[in-house]
């Protein structure tokens, strides 16, 4: 070995050019190696021997040195990932409590970013079915009563005759309503058959609806004798001349701004908003579940809302009056979920403030009324008109901010 040039194991500071730096540098090599070797449980490092090259003039033979073995991976040194995670945390948390309060902020302070919806009206009373546990659903004497009781919304569902006329009707068979097992789109209007003399509320299991009214109404009959109410039009199939007959008949009538798209398909309301993208809209199945995600992540202040009713079924009647599957245990289970997704006041008074109204369906009982509007909900939509007018009428609710500033 050349005279003043030290093997990399006896490398001192200045005794050569590169010799410090080697040193350091496979001792760093060592240790990670080790440490490799340690995390495997392989229990020793392997060496290889491999020439040294003498310093040019030196006039030495060519030497050995321990080389390494090149290992298959390499496990981090724990100060080295120590030192990683501490940076990313530096950054990282700062960057995430910022983005917290900001969204917590602007949860409660929404108008600070987004110009309100201007609500044509305020549902406080909506009559499902046009009040189907007082009258039979979706009749005109239905229709009446509700409006005896300061409705602010009736809930209508349609269908297409097969001669093109828009019905009323929640069923696309006749079958539960008339007795008839045939589908509505394959009968004319005249000759679609009497409602049954009475119909068992659907929500309110083992409750009956009757009435002296049992003839099937045209969507058009309504449009004309309650010319100033507020309606939800719901649309269950894809049928496109039944979403066009509805968006011309509402254009005709004058009334899109009092008249809402409902539907639980996104498919279906897309049609809807482009047949008449003047009558506000409601959320679809799809919609909701994006809500809820925007929400828990903390994204849903800084995106905009296009709908303006949230129709939505409140979670504690899940498997009391509202049985969505044969199992009572998956009922028990997704009323347990929902109920801890939805009813969530932050979320609620949130959509208020936007001008976005929110109407819970379809509750039947006094607690239940209670219920929604402790959350804050604008409105409740009920198959007893009366009783929810009792309710309200004892219980004045507080008009909504967003509401009161109309």
């Amino acid at each position: 070995m050349a005279r003043g040039c030290p093997g990399p194991w006896m490398s001192r500071p200045g005794s050569c050019p590169t010799g410090w730096a080697s040193c350091q540098w496979q001792a760093q090599q060592v240790l990670g190696a080790w440490w490799s070797c340690r995390s495997k449980g392989r229990g020793s490092l392997l060496l290889k021997r491999e020439p040294c090259v003498a310093r040019k003039g030196a006039g030495e033979a060519a030497k050995w040195k321990p080389r390494l073995q090149e290992p298959e991976t390499l496990t981090p040194h724990p100060l080295i990932s120590a030192s990683s995670m501490s940076s990313f945390l530096y950054y990282a948390l700062p960057a995430l409590g910022g983005y917290t309060l900001l969204s917590l902020f602007f949860l409660r302070w929404p108008r600070l970013l987004h110009v309100p919806w201007n609500p044509a009206f305020c549902c406080q009373l909506a009559a499902h079915r046009a009040g189907s546990g007082e009258r039979l659903e979706n009749t005109m004497e239905a229709l009446e009563n509700s409006m005896a009781q300061r409705s602010d919304l009736f809930e209508l569902d349609c269908q297409l005759t097969r001669d093109g006329q828009v019905v009323v009707s929640h069923d696309e068979n006749l079958y539960r309503q008339c007795d008839l097992d045939k589908n509505i789109q394959d009968v004319d209007y005249e000759d679609l058959p009497l409602y049954r003399e009475e119909l068992e509320v659907y929500f309110s299991p083992g409750q009956f609806a009757r009435g002296s009214d049992r003839k099937m109404i045209r969507l058009e009959d309504v449009f004309q004798r309650f010319p100033q109410t507020p309606m939800s039009v719901e649309v269950k199939v894809e049928d496109e001349e039944l979403i066009n007959k509805i968006a011309t008949m509402v254009k005709n009538f004058g009334r899109s701004e009092i008249t809402i798209w409902a539907s639980e398909k996104n498919s279906v309301m897309k049609k809807c908003h482009a047949a008449n993208p003047e009558m506000p809209t409601s959320f679809t199945v799809t919609r909701v579940i994006w809500l809820l995600l925007m929400y828990y992540g903390g994204l849903l202040p800084f995106f905009s809302i296009p709908e303006r009713f949230l129709l939505c079924f409140l979670p504690t009647i899940i498997n009391r009056t509202y049985f969505p599957f044969s199992c009572p245990a998956v009922n028990r289970l997704a009323a347990a979920l929902t109920k801890r997704l939805i009813m969530r006041k932050s979320l609620i008074r949130h959509l208020e403030e936007r001008g976005i109204q929110v109407v819970f369906w379809c509750l039947n009982e006094e607690s239940d009324f209670e219920v929604a509007y402790r959350l804050g909900a604008t409105g409740v939509m009920t198959d007893y008109p009366t009783a929810l007018r009792h309710y309200l009428d004892n219980h004045p609710q507080e008009p909504n901010q967003s509401n009161s500033d109309r």
